[in-house]
């Protein structure tokens, strides 16, 4: 792997030739890099994200960006770019598209939570319809609107390179949905896709069933995030049908959606057929003790696929959090559980400390930890991983990497 000599050295040169200002926080992070020992060996990611709690610092502008691809077009050792929070427009998209146009060694890229709009959406998607290197995207929190996923959608069709692309908060439409699930039955590349909170206009769920049925004929998808798509009792029937048929599909995020226990009812016979699915998240919805009720049957006696479920803040009292406690016992496989935000009584703190004593339930696999207050056991809650981990991460070394880790490492399409 060919190397640039010293990071540091070239961006302080490439600003004086461009007559721009150092940023001391590209400045610091590639001093950093030049010091890693892994940069000659499987390269680096460059974190240039400017959302530090810890220490303040100048956030990556157009401007600076311009001067960092010059330097990074001879740097082959890096491999990441993570420039999440920051100012960039679109002057700055179109920048990175020409460096992804002329890049073969960039293999993430995380955007998110920038100043990018439809423009600048059009230039990059443009040019992964040639770059046949980056393998995750994330555009997470720009604004590109129904148009620019629309350009995301048609890029589908053609790259077969792409592994993850995250286009959640991006304030795309219907069209852009339908779209997408009609390439996704042509791509048979793509891994994981993050459709969350789109603009919907509309309560006949027709997204929901365009991506249904482009589940019956994608066998390649291994994780899918629906959050946020108003989705009610038929669109989840719909997803469940296709799912009966799904035979990849490991990672369904449905969280915040109107998902009542009439939709956990469906959820439950899935459960009970299909042999593929390993995460659940029903994050913010409504299943309630009825619903509950439903997926601890299906867990308790035919399903052993399942690893994780997620059920916080659903409106389920103790007797249906003990039936998924009970479930536990019988069902080996079910090894992450979250239940917070639900209504937490004494059945349930004896259900659940009595799973983390007896280590069926270990505590960096649920969000709750047990403790004593005048003899009685109460619940507090834990910081977990399981959908935080798009927009999040932990402040210290110190955190597991697991306790960060939505996807439990199903998806190994790249170390990022």
């Amino acid at each position: 792997m060919s190397v640039v000599a010293d990071l540091h050295l070239h961006y302080v040169q490439a600003c004086q030739n461009l007559s721009q200002p150092e940023n001391p926080f590209i400045a610091r992070v590639l001093q950093e890099a030049d010091k890693n020992d892994e940069i000659s060996t499987k390269g680096i990611t460059l974190k240039l994200a400017g959302n530090n709690h810890l220490v303040p610092v100048p956030r990556v502008t157009d401007d600076d960006l311009a001067v960092l691809v010059s330097v990074l077009g001879q740097a082959a050792s890096v491999t990441g770019l993570d420039l999440a929070y920051n100012l960039l427009t679109d002057t700055g998209a179109k920048t990175m598209a020409t460096f992804l146009q002329e890049n073969s060694t960039l293999h993430y890229l995380n955007l998110m939570f920038n100043d990018i709009g439809t423009s600048g959406a059009e230039l990059i998607a443009g040019a992964l319809h040639s770059n046949q290197s980056l393998v995750h995207l994330r555009m997470t929190g720009n604004r590109i609107g129904n148009q620019g996923g629309m350009f995301f959608a048609s890029m589908l069709k053609t790259n077969s390179a792409l592994k993850k692309l995250d286009l959640g908060d991006c304030d795309v439409g219907l069209q852009c949905l339908i779209a997408t699930a009609i390439a996704l039955t042509q791509n048979k590349s793509l891994k994981a896709i993050n459709l969350n909170r789109p603009l919907l206009s509309t309560q006949q769920e027709e997204s929901t069933v365009h991506i249904a049925r482009m589940l019956r004929s994608n066998f390649s998808l291994v994780e899918l995030h629906m959050g946020k798509h108003e989705m009610k009792n038929f669109g989840v029937e719909r997803l469940c049908d296709a799912l009966y048929e799904n035979s990849s599909l490991r990672y369904l995020d449905l969280s915040c959606n109107n998902i009542t226990c009439d939709c956990a009812k469906f959820l439950g016979e899935l459960l009970r057929k299909n042999q593929t699915l390993e995460i659940l998240d029903l994050d913010a919805n409504r299943i309630e003790d009825v619903g509950a009720i439903y997926l601890s049957e299906a867990l308790a006696t035919r399903n052993r696929t399942l690893k994780a479920l997620s059920i916080v803040s659903n409106n389920i009292t103790g007797k249906g959090l003990v039936a998924l406690a009970q479930a536990m016992h019988s069902n080996m496989t079910l090894s992450h559980i979250y239940i917070w935000g639900n209504k937490l009584d004494r059945s349930t703190c004896a259900a659940f400390s009595e799973l983390i004593a007896v280590e069926r339930l270990q505590p960096d696999c649920t969000d709750v930890v047990p403790y004593k207050v005048d003899g009685e056991i109460i619940l507090a809650e834990l910081s977990h991983g399981l959908a935080k981990h798009r927009y999040w991460s932990p402040r210290c070394a110190a955190v597991a990497p697991g306790a960060a880790n939505a996807s439990l490492e199903i998806v190994p399409v790249s170390e990022y």
